[in-house]
């Protein structure tokens, strides 16, 4: 008999019996994060005696908050869940995958989600209209142009695999769908013995921002679509038993001040705290007056943190919530009863409840938070809006060249008519991404500052691309309802789309004569979006300092027109009297907020919008579908190839080997993103992505974006380290000038290229390649193409000072090793420069099933002197050492479905 078996009990709830496993009497469970409780939870289900063991829930029990991290475990998600960007290449794979088994004399019917798998179609709607009635129609309709082959290809895997749904465009934000309907906080399922089992929801997500469910209790994180693919076809997530950073909040928000104020307060201090690889849990008294959907925009900004998670325990205001969405009254009694049986009921007030002990601790209390927007380049780089223009001032010359106008520039435009633009000009403010727009709140501040900017005759300058883009058509109901969106019209902020947009680089292009002055002059100008990531190249390619602000912050912003401005000093236009009209004047008060949230939001909207969420407009549902179980490829496509990870596989893996004589294809800074080694926005016809498709006959208004592009490996693998901002001083290393780009050093032709031609180069010639870098290399979103592009540059090893930890695993995940410098060295203190030969020993001892600890690298300059040092294996987990011999993730998985 196992624990498996000892805990397994019976609750009553909604007048039904379930079966379920009662972690609530086990010794050690009452001190434990509620985090941690879920990991228990997921360990007792599912201990298989091989996997998952009594050992392992027991060591768990036994956490020391103290302790550095050793143990590991596996986690079984319940759910995974995807966008469309990096959703599609999981399908790509999954398809290619069953040719594969095929191929290899198995039933390509194996190949199935083992979990329910769904996807949202959210990060493909670009903003190529705006600012008219329709734009929303007119958009769409463009969406379904550009990308018809991705869709068609997703209908057939709709059809073609078991326990995979698709939300269709138009719908929603992933996240918001997420935690509005798809979440269950306790799911249930028919056993095979006829009785009904409740467990815990856990769901991972090929984005990052999947984190927004911890808002709802539920435990889940982003990870790179490879990871996804794993777990979707029942693979455990291998890991090690995090520290839990305990934060507790206070007080309440005070007057003038968002949940986005909140949201980037938690993440500057969070990220000064340091909690990259932990988990972060909220706790006290004072989350009970913290609303849901400001949980959920907490939770949302787990990534910015650094952190896995960042998660509140499921209490009164979970279940308040799960009623408003529209979630049935058993659901939500059951969720109630699972969780009070269960400890994992997280009320403070509670004469019942324990304190849980955590590894380290932050406070906040929300009474001391002020107005802040962030930037311009990183989300956890917050600025007080009070001292917004001072910091605006101070860091924009580094933005400026030689080259760059100071004085204003003339445009002159049809749609906007006749203006001036100069530097620190805000050219797009747009109310957009998953971190605010689940958020009533907020989305009502904007409507209200909107209409009384309307009153005072207030409009925002003729050179800002104004934007909105909510999360769910539930926003736009109660926007309408509230009769906002008149107010919102009336400022240029139509309804553009149902999706991610300008977050995720689809802000659409600029007005041409815009866009002409901008770079004919070499202008800084603006962004300012109520998103979640601002990375340099993200939001624009014309557009190079990026800010995150609320969203009714975006709309002062649009009014003010520039980034050079004091909300104190300077008023924002005059009234229909002449007067001065500042931002205090058309700034909503809390009360006034929840006034028109309480009287608009309603349980019945949720029910009307998500009744038919699977079904999409007459667009999906006249799109022509190709059958069968496996997918008729079309060698002309430009969307979706068949990939090429499991050409020529072998039924057992070849040994690995240690790697000699590589060069190195980028030396890279600290902060590299995954935004700088795969891009998702536009790219040009210049670029090795634009010249491939050109050859193919696609005009360059027709490209559409890498993000939208990654169902073909040719595209993704050209762009990749191809953003406009990357900086590889290997250039300078040589002696040659730092092109921003995706540019390098042959060392073999002898000569500056691209990093795709020199790839090529290596690779015809059998040469090796590594990448140097510094510290947390790979931040930012779960891009698995970060790591694929990688592996088919002809990377064998990537050495940095440090990983952020979905990138990481993402590189083992394709077979690509991740290496650190030792402590405290950098290829600068090292004296590397880029033009030496490496040479990496002891990687071969992985095929004894040994994980090394460090490896020798040697380094050869050109002299012939050598530089040597141990550099640190990030193989974290027996697990990982399992994909990193058999070539990847997906190889594991495949040779583990044949048997």
């Amino acid at each position: 008999m196992s624990l498996r078996d000892d805990q397994l009990a019976t609750l009553k709830a909604a007048g039904k019996d379930f079966d379920y496993y009662n972690i609530a009497n086990l010794d050690g469970i009452d001190h434990l994060p509620y985090s941690l409780k879920v990991l228990v939870e997921n360990l007792v289900r599912n201990i298989d005696g091989a996997n998952i063991t009594d050992e392992h829930v027991k060591t768990l029990l036994d956490w020391d908050p103290n302790a550095e991290p050793s143990h590991e475990i596996q986690f079984t998600p319940s759910r995974v869940i995807m966008q469309d960007f990096t959703g599609v290449p999981c399908i790509v794979d999954l398809a290619t995958m069953r040719d594969a088994v095929k191929e290899l004399g198995g039933d390509p019917e194996v190949i199935n989600p083992q979990v329910q798998s769904d996807m949202v179609i959210d990060h493909s709607v670009q903003i190529d209209k705006y600012g008219i009635a329709n734009a929303v129609q007119e958009n769409m309709d463009i969406e379904y142009q550009r990308n018809g082959e991705r869709y068609q290809f997703l209908r057939w895997g709709q059809q073609a695999f078991k326990n995979f749904r698709v939300v269709p465009p138009g719908t929603g934000i992933i996240h918001q769908v997420n935690i509005e309907y798809l979440a269950k906080v306790v799911m249930s399922k028919t056993e095979a013995n006829g009785n009904t089992l409740a467990y815990l929801d856990s769901c991972v997500g090929t984005d990052s921002h999947t984190t927004t469910e911890n808002g709802l209790g539920v435990l889940g994180w982003g990870v790179g679509g490879i990871e996804a693919e794993a777990a979707m076809l029942g693979q455990p997530i291998s890991m090690l038993v995090p520290r839990v950073v305990g934060f507790k909040l206070t007080g309440s928000i005070p007057e003038g001040v968002t949940a986005t104020d909140v949201v980037l307060t938690i993440t500057d201090m969070l990220r000064k705290h340091g909690v990259v690889g932990k988990f972060v849990e909220f706790y006290g008294e004072g989350i009970a007056s913290v609303p849901l959907a400001n949980r959920a925009t907490i939770g949302n900004m787990g990534p910015e943190f650094g952190s896995t998670c960042g998660i509140f325990p499921i209490d009164n205001v979970t279940l308040d919530y799960l009623r408003l969405t529209g979630r049935s009254e058993e659901q939500v009694v059951l969720v109630e009863a699972y969780a009070k049986a269960n400890k994992l009921w997280g009320d403070a007030s509670d004469p019942d409840y324990v304190e849980p002990q955590y590894s380290e601790y932050e406070e906040l209390d929300l009474g001391t938070v002020v107005p802040s927007i962030a930037g311009p380049k990183r989300p956890q780089d917050r600025i007080l809006l009070s001292e917004a223009k001072e910091m605006f001032e101070k860091t924009a010359p580094a933005y400026e060249t030689e080259k760059t106008v100071k004085d204003p520039v003339a445009v002159s435009t049809d749609f906007r008519g006749d203006f001036n633009i100069e530097n620190g000009d805000v050219a797009i403010a747009s109310i957009t991404s998953c971190t605010n727009t689940s958020n009533p709140s907020v989305m009502i501040a904007a409507g209200l500052i909107a209409r009384n900017a309307h009153a005072k005759g207030l409009k925002p300058k003729p050179w800002v691309k104004t934007s909105l883009a909510p999360g769910s058509q539930v926003v736009a109901d109660y926007l309408k309802a509230a009769g906002l969106q008149d107010d919102l019209d009336a400022l240029g902020y139509q309804l553009v789309g149902f999706g991610c947009a300008t977050c995720i680089g689809n802000s659409g292009p600029l007005l041409p004569e815009i866009s002409e002055a901008i770079n004919t002059n070499d202008l800084t100008v603006t962004a300012v979006l109520s998103g979640n990531r601002n990375f340099e190249g993200r939001i624009s390619p014309d557009v190079k300092m990026n800010y995150l602000a609320s969203p009714p912050l975006v709309i002062a912003y649009a009014l003010a027109g520039t980034m050079d401005f004091d909300f104190e000093t300077q008023p924002l236009g005059t009234d229909a009297d002449g007067n001065d009209v500042y931002l205090k004047d058309i700034w909503p008060t809390n009360s006034e907020v929840a006034a028109v949230v309480d009287g608009t939001v309603s349980r019945e909207m949720f029910l009307k919008d998500y009744a038919s969420v699977f079904d999409g407009d007459h667009r999906w549902k006249g799109l022509d579908v190709p059958e069968g179980e496996l997918f008729a490829w079309n060698d002309k496509s430009t969307y979706v190839r068949k990939q090429t990870f499991f050409d020529g596989m072998k039924a057992t893996p070849d040994p690995v080997a240690d790697i000699h004589g590589a060069r190195v294809l980028a030396l890279l800074g600290d902060s590299v993103t995954t935004d700088h080694i795969s891009p998702a926005g536009a790219f040009k016809a210049s670029s090795p992505a634009g010249k491939y498709l050109t050859e193919r006959g696609v005009e360059p208004k027709n490209f559409n974006s890498y993000g939208s592009r990654r169902g073909n490996h040719e595209i993704m693998v050209r762009g990749t380290f191809g953003n406009i901002r990357l900086r590889n001083q290997l250039l300078a290393s040589v002696g040659e000038e730092v092109t921003s780009g995706g540019f390098t050093y042959d060392f073999l032709a002898k000569k500056p290229t691209t990093i795709f031609e020199a790839s090529r180069d290596y690779i015809d010639n059998k040469v090796p390649l590594v990448v140097l870098a510094g510290k947390e290399y790979g931040t930012g979103s779960s891009r698995d193409w970060a790591a694929k592009g990688t592996v088919m540059l002809g990377v064998k090893a990537v050495i940095t000072e440090s990983f952020e930890r979905i990138h990481r695993s993402n590189l083992i995940g394709m077979g690509v090793l991740p290496l650190q410098f030792p402590a405290d060295e950098s290829y600068e203190s090292l004296g590397l420069n880029g033009t030496e030969t490496y040479d990496v020993a002891g990687v071969e001892k992985l095929n004894e099933g040994v994980t090394p600890k460090t490896v020798h690298v040697t380094a050869t300059h050109e002299d012939g002197s050598k530089t040597e040092f141990d550099a640190v294996v990030r193989i974290d987990t027996p697990g990982e050492a399992d994909y990193y011999r058999n070539g990847g993730i997906l190889q594991y998985v495949l040779r583990n479905l044949m048997k």
